[in-house]
C-alpha cells in the first residue's frame, strides 16, 4: 500500500453549455408575482410552496437574482400603495384598528414571501449586499405607510390623543395602543423615538408643566405629594402596558423635574404644610413620600436634608438655652432624649435609615447640646436620678436601652472630662450612701465609658468600686479583733483611695464622744494591719442612724441622718435650747453646711425633728433651736435628707471648672511633648491640629491653653523655637 502512488481526483465541468430558454425568467417571475398577489389577497391557500421555492432557486441559480430581488420591491410597494389608502381611508377609532389589521396581513404575507424567497436570502442577497427579505419588507412598509404624508401626522395626534384620554381617566384599548407602539418598535428604534417618543416626551412635559402649576396653587404639602406620586406611578404602569422599556427613564425624568425638581424649594417651605410642619407633627407616610421622591430628582436630598438640620439646630438651641427649661436637669435630658427618639423613628421610618441624614442629626445634636455649658453636668444628673431610683422595677433589657441612650447624649459633648468630674462625684454619693439601685447598672455603664474612651477615663471609677469592696472586708477584720463590741455594728468606716474620690481636704467636725472613741479604735486598728498610711475622716460624707424619743408620750424613731446632722442632734441630749452660735462653735461645722443641716431638720414639714424660733424658711445666726415634742411621723424610720441644691450653685461651678482646667494641663502638655518625639520639628498651626485631634476624645483643647502649654514647656526646655522661623519649634530630648 505505502509503494502505491497517490492520486489526484478532478471533476470537471460538462463539455457542453445548458441553453437556458430566454423567457424562461419571465415566464418564471409572473408565477412569483402571481403567488405574491395571491398571498396579499388572502388566497394562498391553493399555492404549492414547493413549486414557487424551485421556482425562485431556478431564478437565482440562473443569475436571475437582481429581476427577482427588483420585481419583489415594485410587487410589494404596489401593494403597500394600496394599503396605504384603505388606511387612509379609515375614519376615527377604526383608523388604528385598520392599521393594525393591515400590519398583522402585511407581517404574515412577509413571512409567506420570505419563505419562497429563502435560497435568494441565503446567497443572492449577502453576496449582492442587499437589503434581506423580511427588513425590505420592514422598510417599505415604514416608507409607503408609516412616513406617508397623509398617514404619519395623523397616528401621531392620534396616539398622544389616547395617552391625553388616558391621563385624564378615560379608559382606552391599551392592547390596540400597545401593537401599534410594537409595530414602531419594530420598524426599527429610530422610528419609534423620531415618530413617537420624542413628541410624547415634549408633550408630556407641556401637560405636567400646567397640571403642577394648578396642583399647587390649591394644595398642602402632603396632597401635592400623593398626586406627583399617583402620576408617577401612572407613567410607570403606561410604561409596562404599552410604551417601550427604554421610556421609562424618560419620562419618569420628565414628572420628575416638572413636578418635583420645578417646585422643591416651595414645596419643603410650604407654610403650614411643609416640611417642618411634617417633622413636628410625626407625619410618617408623608416624610416617606417625600423622600421617596426628593431621591429620584437632583440635590432633592440634600435640600430636605438642609432644612431638617436647619429647624434641628434652631428647636435644639431654644431647648438648651431655655431658662425655664433649665431648672430641672433630668427633665433637661429627658427632653434632649426624646428629641433624639423622635428624629430616629422619622429616619428609620421615613427616610429608609439614610446614612446622610443620621449624620447630620448627629452633628445638630452635638452642635447645640455643646451650646449649653451645663450639659455635661445635667447629662450627669440625668445618670444619677436614674440609678438611684429611676430603674427600679425595669428590666435589664430597658436599663440597657436607657445606658446605651445616655451614651449616645455622652458622644456628642465636647468636654467629656468635665462630665466625666461630675459622674463621679453623684457616683461617689451613690455609693457611699448605698442609694444605687443596681451594681450590675453602674458597672455596666462604667464598661461603656471604657469602650468609648479608654482605661484611663474609668480607672478611678473602676477604683471606687474596688475601695466599697475593700472596705466590707476591713470592717469584718475590724469586728473580729474587737470582739467586746459585739455583733451590733456601731460604726461602719468607708476607707477610700484619696486619688479615685472625689473628696474635700481640711473638713473636719466635733464628733460626739461616743463616738470618737470608737473612731479612734478603728484608726489604731487600720494603721496597725497597713503600715505607711495616713486616714483622715470625711465626715461631709457620712450617714448615721439614731434612735429618739419625743414628747412626753415617749414615741420613739428611727432618724437616717448625715453625720453633721448626728453631731448637732446629739447636742441636744444635754440641753434643751441652743442657739446657732453655740451649735456653730460645739460642731465646728462649716457654715455653709451647718445652715444647710439645720434648715433640713427645722424648716422641712414632716421632717421638721428640731424648731426654730423665728420661724422661717431661712436660718439665720440668731436663731435659737428647740427638740420637737410635738413630731410625728406614721413611720418609725425617718429619713432626714440634707437640703441641697441638685444642680452646683455658682461659685461649686466655678470651683468645678478651675479644677476641670487644671486638670486638662498636664494632659495638653502630655499630647505635645508625644507629637513632638515622633515629629521633632512641627510648626504652631500644626501643633494646634494634631493636639486638638488627640484630645477630642476628652475635651475640646482652647487654642489660647496649648499656646500657655507650649510656652510652659519652651521655659522647662522640653521644646525650643526655631532661631529663624519664630513659629517653628524643634524638641529637645
Amino acid at each position: 500500500m505505502s509503494n502505491q502512488k497517490k492520486r489526484n481526483f478532478q471533476i470537471e465541468a460538462f463539455k457542453h453549455r445548458v441553453v437556458v430558454d430566454p423567457k424562461y425568467a419571465d415566464k418564471t417571475w409572473k408565477i412569483l408575482e402571481h403567488a405574491i398577489h395571491e398571498i396579499y389577497n388572502h388566497n394562498a391557500s391553493g399555492l404549492s410552496f414547493e413549486e414557487l421555492y424551485r421556482n425562485a432557486y431556478n431564478m437565482v441559480l440562473h443569475k436571475f437574482g437582481e429581476k427577482l430581488y427588483n420585481g419583489l420591491v415594485a410587487t410589494m410597494t404596489s401593494h403597500l400603495r394600496e394599503i396605504s389608502k384603505s388606511i387612509e381611508a379609515a375614519q376615527g377609532d377604526s383608523f388604528l384598528e385598520e392599521l393594525n389589521r393591515k400590519w398583522n396581513d402585511h407581517n404574515k404575507a412577509l413571512q409567506m414571501i420570505r419563505d419562497i424567497l429563502m435560497y435568494m436570502d441565503r446567497t443572492y442577497i449577502p453576496s449582492t449586499r442587499k437589503t434581506p427579505v423580511h427588513e425590505l419588507g420592514l422598510n417599505l412598509w415604514r416608507d409607503n405607510i408609516i412616513h406617508s404624508s397623509k398617514i404619519q401626522t395623523r397616528l401621531q395626534n392620534t396616539l398622544l390623543e389616547l395617552v391625553h384620554r388616558e391621563r385624564t381617566g378615560e379608559v382606552i384599548d391599551r392592547g390596540l395602543m400597545r401593537n401599534i407602539v410594537k409595530m414602531l418598535m419594530d420598524l426599527g428604534c429610530s422610528v419609534y423615538q423620531e415618530d413617537f417618543e420624542k413628541l410624547f416626551l415634549e408633550v408630556s412635559a407641556e401637560f405636567y408643566r400646567g397640571e403642577s402649576q394648578k396642583f399647587i396653587e390649591c394644595c398642602d404639602c402632603g396632597d401635592y405629594m400623593k398626586k406627583a406620586e399617583k402620576r408617577l406611578n401612572e407613567e410607570i404602569e403606561r410604561v409596562t402596558h404599552y410604551l417601550d422599556s427604554k421610556s421609562e427613564v424618560k419620562i419618569t425624568n420628565v414628572v420628575e423635574k416638572e413636578m418635583i425638581a420645578n417646585h422643591m424649594l416651595r414645596l419643603v417651605h410650604m407654610e403650614n404644610s411643609g416640611l417642618v410642619n411634617m417633622l413636628l407633627d410625626d407625619k410618617y407616610e408623608d416624610l416617606g413620600r417625600m423622600y421617596n421622591l426628593f431621591r429620584r430628582v437632583p440635590d432633592g436630598l440634600s435640600t430636605i436634608r438642609e432644612v431638617m438640620t436647619s429647624h434641628l439646630r434652631e428647636t435644639g438651641k431654644q431647648l438648651v438655652t431655655d431658662a425655664e427649661r433649665l431648672k430641672d436637669p433630668v427633665e433637661f435630658v429627658q427632653r434632649l432624649l426624646d428629641e433624639k427618639d423622635k428624629y430616629d423613628s422619622i429616619i428609620t421610618n421615613a427616610f429608609n435609615n439614610d446614612k446622610t441624614f443620621q449624620n447630620a442629626l448627629n452633628s445638630s445634636f452635638e452642635y447645640f447640646i455643646n451650646l449649653n455649658a451645663r450639659s455635661p453636668e445635667f447629662i450627669s444628673l440625668f445618670v444619677d436620678d436614674k440609678l438611684r431610683k429611676g430603674l427600679k422595677g425595669v428590666s435589664e433589657e430597658d436599663v440597657e436601652v436607657i445606658l446605651d441612650k445616655v451614651m449616645m447624649l455622652f458622644r456628642y459633648l465636647q468636654e467629656k472630662d468635665v462630665f466625666e468630674k461630675y459622674y463621679k462625684q453623684h457616683l461617689a454619693k451613690r455609693l457611699l450612701s448605698g442609694k444605687t439601685v443596681s451594681d450590675d447598672a453602674e458597672r455596666s455603664l462604667i464598661v461603656k465609658l471604657k469602650t468609648e474612651c479608654g482605661y484611663q477615663f474609668t480607672s478611678k471609677l473602676e477604683g471606687m468600686f474596688t475601695d466599697m469592696k475593700t472596705s466590707q472586708d476591713t470592717m469584718h477584720g475590724f469586728y473580729a479583733s474587737h470582739l467586746e463590741l459585739g455583733d451590733a455594728r456601731t460604726l461602719v468606716v468607708q476607707v477610700l483611695t484619696t486619688g479615685s474620690w472625689p473628696t474635700q481636704p481640711g473638713v473636719t467636725c466635733n464628733l460626739p464622744a461616743e463616738m470618737s472613741a470608737l473612731c479612734e479604735k478603728f484608726r489604731s486598728y487600720y494603721l496597725g494591719t497597713h503600715t505607711g498610711r495616713r486616714l483622715s475622716w470625711q465626715t461631709n460624707m457620712g450617714t448615721a442612724d439614731i434612735k429618739a424619743t419625743f414628747g412626753k408620750g415617749g414615741q420613739k424613731h428611727e432618724l437616717n441622718v448625715s453625720t453633721y446632722q448626728m453631731c448637732v442632734l446629739m447636742l441636744f441630749n444635754n440641753a434643751e435650747r441652743l442657739s446657732y452660735k453655740e451649735i456653730e462653735q460645739a460642731t465646728e461645722i462649716p457654715a455653709a453646711d451647718l445652715k444647710r443641716c439645720l434648715q433640713s431638720m427645722a424648716c422641712v414639714k414632716g421632717k421638721n425633728v428640731l424648731r426654730k424660733e423665728p420661724m422661717s424658711k431661712d436660718i439665720g445666726e440668731e436663731d435659737a433651736f428647740f427638740v420637737n415634742d410635738k413630731f410625728t411621723s406614721k413611720f418609725y424610720k425617718v429619713k432626714i435628707g440634707t437640703v441641697v441644691a441638685q444642680k452646683e450653685s455658682e461659685p461649686e461651678k466655678q470651683e468645678t471648672r478651675q479644677r476641670v482646667e487644671e486638670d486638662r494641663k498636664p494632659q495638653i502638655e502630655a499630647a505635645i511633648v508625644r507629637i513632638m518625639k515622633s515629629r521633632r520639628v512641627l510648626d504652631h498651626n500644626n501643633i494646634i491640629t494634631e493636639v486638638t485631634k488627640q484630645l477630642q476624645s476628652r475635651f475640646l483643647a482652647n487654642p489660647t491653653e496649648i499656646k500657655k502649654r507650649i510656652e510652659s514647656l519652651i521655659e522647662r526646655d522640653f521644646l525650643e523655637r526655631d532661631s529663624v522661623d519664630r513659629k517653628l519649634y524643634r524638641y529637645l530630648a
